[in-house]
């Protein structure tokens, strides 16, 4: 259930008040009814009238004005029939009781009604609650079961396509070509499906930055197509070495790197920057691209969603999901900001090893 914003609830606020104002009105006009007929009416009468005005009061318009209404109530209860009338002394002691029974009984009726009420929203919340997470648990199965059926016909496919092009048909290169991208596709959208479902394993060990750094960027020599990578690390580079997962870890990195390439100038370098920070190995990947703007940089992080500059380039929305869904795995965030003089920067933060952890080898 939704939570109503500040803005609702002080515009529902005079609404709740003026109607409150006409329950007084109900209880002002009901008062002179019982005082034309007081020789005829018992206290009873009194307090099952008035207390029928209370819960109607707090029914319509909440605790508070079922507070309010009880206190008028035993007010009128008491300066109109109660002895003597037309004064809030009591002659007879036990009129006390009437009076202090009534007050408490409506207050009571009102904080009872005021709980229910909130009892039954909650468990609205927790309802819609609980039948979204069975839709998301649907889709996810969906997703896992479709992109699953989905390998098989597209290893056909680029088998076929590259018999094709064997024979010397060079369209068959781009069906070869399209198939590969489609199964990348296919290939996030599995991951996806599995993170949402808790079933990527993570390793954490300790990692030399400087190995993971190596392999990185071998891996990204295949589709930098010469742009510079260019790493910065400390002058103690030896010493960073951090508690994290290194499969993980490297496919997090290198979906940052091919993402900047991806939407950056090609007449402009890519930059890692790595630095030990307190208990934490800080990864940044910086670019001079077109950057996001302050509204995105959360968003980018749905699935499916890219930022403005990302559609003219294409994409799935789903890599910057996945990296910082394998990040929080981990125990790690990842977050995007805008670049000083342009561009974007991408902050991965995963835990370092600590002293303690170097000398026994493991935590």
């Amino acid at each position: 259930m939704t939570e109503p914003t500040t803005d609702q609830r002080s515009a529902g606020q005079p609404t709740r008040w003026l109607e409150g104002a006409g329950w007084l009105g109900v209880a002002a006009t009901l008062t002179a009814l019982l005082v034309d007929a007081r020789d005829r009416v018992t206290d009873a009468h009194v307090a099952i009238t008035y207390l029928l005005v209370v819960l109607g009061a707090s029914a319509r318009c909440g605790r508070r004005v079922g507070f309010i209404l009880a206190a008028a109530c035993f007010l009128a209860f008491n300066f109109f029939f109660v002895a003597p009338f037309g004064t809030f002394a009591v002659r007879n002691p036990l009129d006390w009781l009437v009076l202090i029974a009534f007050l408490l009984t409506s207050v009571s009726a009102a904080q009872l009604l005021h709980r229910a009420r909130a009892e039954a929203a909650a468990a609205a919340a927790a309802e819609r609650v609980e039948r979204l997470r069975d839709a998301d648990r649907i889709k996810d199965a969906m997703l896992s079961a479709v992109s699953h059926d989905l390998r098989t016909p597209l290893t056909s496919i680029k088998a076929l396509a590259h018999s094709i092009a064997v024979e010397g048909d060079e369209r068959a290169v781009e069906i070869e070509s399209e198939a590969d991208r489609l199964n990348r596709y296919v290939t996030k959208l599995l991951d996806l499906s599995r993170i949402n479902a808790g079933a990527v394993p993570v390793k954490p060990e300790l990692v030399p930055v400087d190995d993971l750094l190596s392999v990185l960027l071998q891996q990204m020599d295949a589709i930098a197509n010469g742009r510079e990578l260019r790493v910065e690390m400390p002058p103690d580079w030896t010493r960073v070495v951090g508690w994290f997962d290194y499969a993980l870890t490297l496919r997090i990195l290198a979906n940052l790197v091919e993402n900047a390439l991806q939407y950056s100038d090609a007449a402009t370098a890519v930059e890692l920057h790595v630095a030990r920070v307190a208990e934490v190995i800080r990864f940044e990947v910086a670019d001079r691209g077109a950057g996001i703007a302050p509204e995105e940089s959360e968003r980018i992080f749905q699935p499916f969603e890219r930022g403005t500059s990302g559609r003219e380039t294409g994409g799935t929305g789903l890599g910057l999901a996945i990296a910082r869904q394998l990040a929080e795995a981990q125990g790690g965030t990842l977050s995007a900001a805008q670049r000083a003089g342009g561009g974007t920067v991408f902050v991965l933060l995963l835990p370092a090893a600590s002293d303690a952890t170097l000398a026994a080898g493991s935590p």
